[in-house]
């Protein structure tokens, strides 16, 4: 085979699987008129499938914040953190960061993907263990393969397979990273918190927490699963994203360890790439504000979740274990999920559809994010449309 042909190979699976003419995977989207409605075709849409969980995109302040940036300091930094691209605002943001998590320090990144691939690649190495929940994002996966350490999964969610896996290690836990995540973004299930620190603790391993779906949707000022179980204390290292609640692209790791700022040195993902925008920096320092004060917006977005998981559940749909923003509808086949999308895409709400092998044991997924800017009556449109497509795509 040549070096080519397993990409005619992927390009095959796609066409046996789409329709002629369907773009599923990077819709194009022609206009945006809101943080929940916007332009494909000809059609205008409801977005049910975007992570913008408090509907920052279109807030004023970050806006404003953004323009000015841009006039003040240019449309980019052109050089790394390590060279000319730590300006004041990135350290700002790094203060307020390690303040809104009382923690001692902050690294801000270019993006969410890059925070897990520097912190995970930079804390562990050859000789070192990464032990990952079996259902991780790529990001976790990728900055595991990068660090050169050996990598064991334990069971989604699952504190006890974790706790066998520690105990045969023996002395080797204690150069152990454990690594969940505060929401999974797949089926939006939590992770048992409270019972991976126990184990952590009782091994002396080093805990990783990604809060990346999590960050301004649990706790009361949106910490994210540390605040909502009251252990923040306890976890070593918390990474996340500027790309869901706070609107922008970018990513972040905190921590009370004085290690944490050694990693600027030894992570080449941070070394090696073009540091954030002026205008991502200021628009995400106007989001984080917004943020810690969004005690509404939690409340608003919450109330969406639970109008919509129920509706969903009642039509006898089979969805993630828990109500979150992140609402998997899970299908027998991807065929079946298929017609769910695009059906939902003909009646004007645009959601994801995420196949395997992306998805946890295989199942093929509709997954819908819900947001704290959607109204009633566009989530009971949803509900209503998700009912009609059942009674003609599935008897």
């Amino acid at each position: 085979m040549s070096l080519l042909d397993k990409l005619d190979a992927v390009a095959a699976a796609r066409k046996a699987l789409l329709p002629e003419g369907v773009e599923v995977f990077g819709t194009p989207i022609e206009e945006v008129y809101s943080s929940t409605e916007a332009r494909i075709g000809d059609h205008r849409i409801l977005f049910l499938g975007t992570n913008n969980y408090l509907g920052l995109t279109f807030a004023q302040e970050c806006r404003d914040a953004a323009q000015e940036a841009i006039h003040n300091e240019g449309t980019g930094t052109t050089g790394s953190r390590m060279a000319n691209g730590s300006y004041s605002g990135h350290r700002a943001l790094e203060r307020e960061f390690a303040e809104f998590y009382q923690c001692g320090s902050c690294i801000v990144f270019t993006t969410g993907y890059q925070a897990n691939l520097a912190t995970i690649s930079g804390l562990a190495g050859a000789g070192d263990i990464v032990l990952i929940d079996g259902d991780s994002h790529a990001s976790i996966y990728d900055g595991c393969r990068l660090s050169g350490a050996e990598i064991i999964r334990f069971r989604h969610n699952d504190a006890a397979d974790l706790e066998k896996r520690l105990r045969r290690l023996g002395e080797r836990s204690r150069s152990t990273l454990i690594i969940a995540e505060g929401i999974y973004s797949m089926l939006g299930d939590r992770a048992p918190l409270a019972d991976i620190v126990k184990v952590k603790d009782a091994y002396n391993s080093t805990l990783l927490l990604d809060e990346a779906h999590s960050l301004g949707v649990l706790g009361e000022t949106g910490q994210g699963l540390v605040e909502e179980t009251g252990l923040l204390d306890r976890v070593d290292f918390i990474t996340g994203t500027f790309s869901k609640s706070l609107g922008g692209i970018g990513g972040y790791c905190v921590s009370n360890h004085p290690q944490l700022d050694q990693l600027r040195y030894v992570s080449r993902p941070y070394i090696f790439t073009a540091s954030p925008t002026p205008a991502t920096i200021a628009s995400t320092r106007a989001a984080l504000k917004l943020l810690r004060e969004g005690v509404e917006l939690r409340r608003q977005l919450w109330k969406n979740v639970h109008q919509l998981y129920s509706q969903l559940k009642e039509l006898g749909y089979r969805l993630g274990p828990e109500p979150s923003p992140v609402i998997a509808t899970i299908l027998e086949t991807p065929q079946q999920a298929l017609a769910l999308w695009k059906g939902l895409l003909e009646q004007g709400i645009y959601v994801n559809l995420v196949l395997p092998p992306a998805t946890p044991e295989g199942n093929s997924l509709v997954r819908c994010s819900v947001s704290a800017v959607h109204t009633s009556e566009q989530m009971d449109h949803v509900g209503k449309t998700f009912a009609m497509l059942r009674e003609t795509i599935f008897q």
